[in-house]
């Protein structure tokens, strides 16, 4: 055998680094297409454009919503469109005066996959939504006027022709408030799902397992971690460790 040439090494050394640090990349730039994707979301339901954020998920994609699970692009047109939109503005297309439907989308941590096909996300939302004084002959009657909310996902991405979607979305309210009394006050509005599509025409395609039913506010449910604790680790990541 020959010797080994310190230049074959350092020629190694330095392709083993280049390698490392375009994949690095390549997950930042997946990290942040993922970002934009689940902003693009949110701004979307803002403006109930059900079409659009239906385009945001997977051929199989699934939302998870008050204990229900709605599958595929009908699914989610349905939540979104029929079931969200339908309530806050007669199915029309927003923005629609009088009507605040905000959702701000934040403190998000993702996790790509080492291969860069699948990621996690952990997002928490808030949501500000009423109506002006000037138009409430337009408001759903079971909502309040003003109503605010906050809920923490946990979302599964893919990569599906090179371009992230959103695989399950799946949302976990935290509580919710009628504005002028407070979430000291206030029974939530919306509860768990009890009735599949198509006995309840806006329902989910599933429930979700008795085990997993999500009663709302004031009631609280944890939300796991995809990731470990940067201190703690697999303690804190629903890991059993010895």
């Amino acid at each position: 055998m020959g010797e080994i040439r310190m230049t074959d090494v350092l020629d190694k050394a330095a392709t083993a680094r280049l390698d490392a640090l375009e994949h690095r990349v390549g997950e930042l730039e997946d990290i942040n297409a993922i970002r934009r994707l689940h902003w693009a979301y949110g701004y979307y339901i803002d403006f109930n454009q059900p079409e659009e954020v239906a385009q945001l998920f997977s051929e199989d994609g699934v939302v998870v919503f008050l204990s229900g699970e709605y599958v595929g692009h009908a699914g989610v047109k349905r939540l979104y469109g029929d079931w969200i939109a339908g309530r806050f503005t007669g199915g029309r297309p927003g923005p629609v005066d009088g009507l605040l439907l905000d959702h701000f989308q934040m403190q998000d941590i993702i996790t790509v996959a080492p291969d860069r096909q699948t990621a996690k996300g952990r997002f928490r939302g808030m949501l500000f939504g009423g109506w002006h004084d000037d138009f409430q002959d337009t408001r759903e009657e079971m909502m309040p006027q003003q109503f605010m909310e906050a809920g923490i996902y946990e979302n599964d991405y893919v990569l599906e022709n090179g371009v992230w979607k959103i695989k399950r979305l799946d949302y976990m309210m935290q509580w919710q408030s009628n504005y002028e009394d407070g979430w000291a006050h206030t029974t939530s509005h919306l509860q768990p799902a009890a009735k599949t599509f198509p006995e309840d025409p806006l329902g989910p395609d599933r429930l979700l397992p008795e085990s997993e039913h999500r009663p709302t506010w004031p009631f609280r449910r944890d939300v796991p971690m995809h990731f470990a604790h940067p201190r703690f680790g697999a303690v804190l990541a629903g890991q059993q460790v010895s």
